[in-house]
């Protein structure tokens, strides 16, 4: 079956706005539709094998998070997500597991921050959120940020770090949850301060 130019949009557009190469010859076009697409400016190469709708301002958070499954957003940036951070991320935070290359993916957004933890580690607290832009992506809970956030405390700007600590230890707290996670990460005294504390 051969696709026209419009077929060709919805089908993207079905994707959550980016779809790659695979999923549209599954869907019936063919190279030469997609070529078409390409050169009639209606479609745009996003990255190698990834193709959007020309005039659609992709959801940045989604774009990117496709380049690779093992991109979970963390720190700040899942904060955001959860509405536990009031700052619309500048950088975005994302997590991987040691030894992932995402030299890419850092070539490619500029504004992406990574961080990366032991490959036992990466998936623990692994949730879905909407986007601003209505899409799902994957982030960590609310248990995995705080616990992020105490581990790499230096690095964190210092009001997201306040405004999460207290926000989630005096409303949010789940104290078995977090106090399981704390030992996973070796921190569990420190949140137990924190529990105390706040």
């Amino acid at each position: 079956m051969e696709y026209s130019i419009e077929s060709l949009k919805m089908i993207i557009e079905s994707n959550d706005g980016i779809a790659s190469a695979k999923q549209l010859t599954d869907k019936g076009v063919s190279r030469l539709a997609l070529y078409q697409g390409l050169i009639s400016g209606m479609i745009v190469k996003e990255s190698h094998g990834k193709y959007v709708i020309a005039d659609n301002q992709p959801d940045e958070y989604r774009t990117i998070q496709n380049r690779s499954p093992k991109l979970i957003y963390s720190h700040g940036t899942a904060l955001f997500l959860h509405g536990l951070s009031d700052r619309v991320p500048h950088e975005l935070d994302i997590t991987v597991p040691q030894g992932d290359n995402v030299s890419r993916i850092k070539k490619d957004y500029e504004n992406t921050r990574f961080h990366y933890c032991k490959k036992e580690l990466w998936d623990l607290g692994i949730v879905d959120a909407v986007t601003p832009q209505g899409y799902e992506v994957k982030i960590y809970d609310l248990e995995r940020c705080i616990c992020d956030l105490i581990r790499d405390k230096k690095s964190v700007d210092i009001q997201i770090y306040t405004q999460a600590m207290k926000e989630y230890f005096s409303a949010k707290c789940n104290p078995r949850k977090i106090v399981k996670y704390a030992r996973q990460f070796n921190i569990e005294s420190k949140v137990r301060t924190y529990m105390e504390v706040l």
